[in-house]
Order: C-alpha cells, then structure tokens, then sequence
C-alpha cells in the first residue's frame, strides 16, 4: 500500500513538472513564431534559382561555394541578384558587398579640376649646326704640295694651316701684282695719267688675288716684298672638327673641289620625328629635354626654333628642329636621342585618371561611387590627356568619386547587367551564365531572349529528346502577331522537359536566335524542371 502511494505521488509530480515546463514552452513558441511570422509575411521572400561565379565565369552552383581565389559565389534570385543587380530602384546603379570591395582592392579618386601638363615624346638624332659648317674650296687650279691636318675627325683652331697648294696661275697672279705695286712707287713724280694707269693695274692685280681668297696678311707681305712665294696656305675658319677630307698629297684639284669640311660643334640641332596626331601641339619656343643612351645620368636642355613644313609619308611625322648647346663636345653627330617636348596646356579642366576610364571602343565609362558598396556607371565624353589624367568634357562633375582600380573587376563582378545595359552597351551587359551542363545554347540565347522574348501556351505534340526539340499546338502569340498552330522548337537545355509527355499543357517563353530558329528558354507545366541557370533572367 505504501509502494503504491509513492508511485502515485511519483506520477502526479512527474505530471506537474512536465505541465509546468510544456505549458509555458508551447506559450512561448506560438508568441515567437507568431512574432516571427509578420515581418516575414511582411517582406516576400523571393526564389533561389542558382549561385554564379564571382568573376563572371561561365560556372554556377545549386548550393553556395567559394571559388579558387577565396570568393563566394553570388547568389541569383528571382528578380536580381541578393538584392542587388536587377532588384528594384536599382537599375542604373551596381550593389557589391563591402567584404566583396575589399577583396577586389576597389579605389577610388575624387574628380578635379587640374592643368594637364602633357608632354609629346619623339625619336631623334644629333645634327651639326648646318649654319657652322666650313667648306675650303679653291678657285683656281692647282696642286695639293703639303698637308698640314691629314686625318679626319682632328679638332683644329681658327687660323690653324690646313694644307698648302701649288699653282701657276697664283704665281702669275703674285709676280703682276708685286710689278704693279713697284710702278706705282716707281711712278710717284712722274704725269697723273702714267701713274693712274699703274695704280688700276696694281688694283686689278690685287682684287685677283682676294677674289682666290688670299688673305689680307699674305698680301701686306707679297705688296711690302715684292717676292712672290710658290705655294698658298689654307688655314681652318673656325675652331672644329674636320668631318671632311678629300685633299690628298701630290693631287691636282680644279676650281670649285671641296678639299675640306670643318664642323663648329659647340652648338647642335637635335631633329625630333613627331607624329602626325601631335604636331598640332608643338609650338616654337617651347622647351625640350633630350637624353643620350650614352649619358644616361645626363639631361641635355633645348628650345624648339623650327617645324619643318612637310610630313614624311613612310613614318607619318613630321620633323622638328631643336638646337642646343654642346658643352665637353659630349653629343656626336649621328646620335639617337630621346626627346620630350613640352607642349602648351588648356588651362585648368575637370579630369581624372587614366585609369578610370573603362573603354569598349564604342563608348567611354566611368564608375561613379554612389555609396557604400554602389557605384554607377556613368558615359562620358573625353579631352585632352596627359600621361596620368584625361580630360572629361561631359558625364562627371568636379568633386565626384571616380573608381581607379578594379573598376575592370567590378565590371567582371556585376556583368554590368542592369546599369550599362540602359545604355544599350552590349559590350558589358552580360547575362547570367549557364551551368556546364545546361549547355552552350541557352547561354548563347540569354542576350536575345532579354530583348525578344514571347509567351505561348499550348499542348505538347511531340517530343524528340535526341535532336533536342519539342512540338507544340500553341495559341496565338500576339507579340509576334501569330494565329495559333503546331511547330517545332529547340529546347535551350534539354532539362527543362523535365517528365513532361506529349499531352501535357505548358506555358513557355521563347525567342529568336537566328531568323527561322526557335529557342525555348522557359518551360513550365506539370512535370516541368527549370535549369539551373535561370535563362529567362
């Protein structure tokens, strides 16, 4: 009896208990499901159809991954991209996470106003000074006696002898002006008319002899002598560079025979070959800079002083002289040089990176930070550049944020589907990529069903799995203007057949890939299987 007293006791507090903690649980769990359950009747939650690759990759996933650089897959809703990429109010603008931007080493700079300093860069070669070039050539003829400078390349003085000649004709010259010089002192007391008539004669003698540029000092001694000397010397002009010798010992010249060249090379030109689309900015006066491969800690300073008129055909440049000093001899005609010309500015314009600049070739677009994690993409309108920064006339504002790195990424990130595709730049606006095994047709038609897509519904006719088609008796499509009828479509991916038999009644999206050919992109009916990549996106 006892026993069964405490057993009772025993149940009636086992029951107690369990009343007292399964009473107030059941309370609690109602209150918080009922809690919970309003926000999400509140937000609708919207459909997974697939994760994609971060990069842009035609690789999907059914469930979330990584890919090989430690990224998560993005995951594709129905209606855009976790709520960023199609989700609404955000269609002109691209949403990444801020984990996903630090991972993508985002930058960015702020436009501004700025002088571009642009610097033209130009092929060239060291010139002598076509002005400080010396040619010694006599006019008359004669014989090359002695050679004082005998080797090309010797640096000579002013009045240094160069070579001495041998002439009859010099001779005969000397002997008639020294005769004349004598009858006029000889003929001092005699009648005005004798000695008017020796003193033209000494003069005629005297010009021949400077018109064969005999200098002044040899004729003060030959006048002042009266003895005429054999040879002539010739002496240097200038202080240089013999870069010409043709003067042999022994050898017969003719008047007018180039026997030596001598080069002043204290000063050179520097002739630059700029291309046709720069010339426009080269001016005279501007200032150049030139570097020698043999000097490379050097830098040589010039001043452009003449744009030639002509453009070379082959190259399409133009030539542009720069002279410059040439302290230590250090440049050597025939030098390759490096030169950068400074070219005037327009003055204090809005500009940004180069780097900022996403160019298709068609369009030019920048990324404009438009928050934490959103950047719109804007098109802009370009001006001049300079090697850092280019111009924008039109798109972006003085102050604004610009992205400079990774912009080419985000652009790989987001496929750029909602916002450059208000553009209408194909070259960016991607579509979602297909699984690899939904295949390559459905992600070839992706782009056209977004700007061509109709409706239908109708009964399956017919289904040929092998050839990847299906045959609909489908009602009339007013889009295209079609009566209903029976006709043949390609499938985009075979899976999305799914168990469907002829018979079955299905609605379905479809599009033109090619004129005549048919494209299924979206099939749904009982039985029907989506793909896993969701084509009609």
């Amino acid at each position: 009896m006892a026993a069964v007293a405490v057993a009772a006791f025993a149940a009636s507090a086992g029951y107690w208990m369990g009343t007292r903690n399964s009473g107030s649980e059941p309370g609690a769990a109602t209150l918080a499901q009922s809690s919970a359950a309003a926000p999400a009747e509140s937000k609708k939650e919207r459909k997974l159809l697939y994760y994609r690759n971060p990069m842009g990759l035609p690789d999907t996933s059914p469930t979330p991954k990584k890919d090989p650089m430690g990224m998560d897959y993005v995951a594709v809703f129905e209606g855009g991209e976790d709520g960023e990429e199609g989700a609404p109010g955000a269609s002109n603008s691209i949403k990444i996470s801020t984990e996903k931007v630090q991972k993508l080493g985002v930058r960015t700079e702020a436009a501004s106003r700025r002088s571009l300093d642009r610097i033209v860069r130009a092929s060239g070669r060291i010139e002598p000074d076509e002005r400080r070039l010396y040619t010694i050539s006599p006019k008359f003829e004669g014989y090359v006696e002695r050679l004082n400078v005998n080797v090309t390349g010797q640096a000579v003085t002013k009045g240094q002898p160069l070579f001495e000649v041998y002439s009859p004709e010099l001779v005969s010259a000397q002997r008639e002006y020294a005769i004349a010089a004598q009858g006029v002192e000889a003929l001092k007391e005699a009648g005005g008319e004798a000695q008017n008539s020796m003193r033209q004669l000494a003069e005629s003698s005297l010009t021949r002899l400077k018109n064969w540029d005999i200098s002044e000092e040899q004729v003060k001694v030959l006048a002042k002598s009266g003895q005429t000397k054999r040879t002539l010397t010739y002496r240097s002009p200038v202080v240089g560079i013999v870069t010409e010798k043709k003067a042999l010992q022994g050898m017969r010249f003719m008047p007018g025979d180039a026997l030596y060249q001598v080069a002043d090379l204290s000063a050179v030109w520097v002739i630059a070959d700029v291309f046709e689309q720069d010339i426009g900015l080269v001016k005279v006066g501007a200032g150049a800079t030139v570097k020698i491969n043999a000097y490379p800690d050097k830098v040589f300073r010039g001043a452009i002083t003449y744009v030639y008129p002509t453009l070379k055909a082959e190259t399409r440049t133009v030539q542009v002289r720069i002279e410059m000093s040439n302290p230590g001899a250090l440049l050597k005609p025939g030098m390759y040089a490096r030169v950068e010309l400074s070219v005037a500015t327009k003055g204090m314009v809005v500009a940004v990176p180069v780097s900022a600049v996403i160019d298709s070739g068609t369009r030019r677009i920048v990324l404009i930070e438009a928050g934490a994690g959103r950047f719109e993409p804007r098109e802009v309108r370009l001006g001049a550049s300079s090697d850092t920064y280019v111009e924008v006339i039109e798109g972006v504002k003085d102050g604004e944020l610009v992205v400079v790195a990774a912009n080419f990424l985000i652009d790989a990130e987001s496929n750029l589907k909602a916002a450059v595709g208000g553009f209408g730049h194909s070259a960016h606006a991607g579509a979602p990529k297909l699984e690899a095994g939904a295949g390559a047709e459905a992600e070839k038609a992706t782009p056209a069903a977004k700007g061509a897509s109709h409706q239908a519904e109708g009964k399956i006719e017919a289904i040929d799995a092998k050839a990847g088609t299906v045959s609909i008796a489908h009602g009339p499509v007013a889009s295209l203007k079609w009566p209903g009828m029976t006709m043949d479509f390609r499938l985009a991916n075979s899976a999305l057949i799914g168990t469907l038999k002829p018979g079955a009644t299905v609605a379905f999206t479809f599009i033109e890939r090619k004129p005549g050919e048919w494209v299924i992109v979206k099939l749904e009916g009982a039985g029907a299987t989506r793909p896993s990549a969701h084509t009609d996106h």
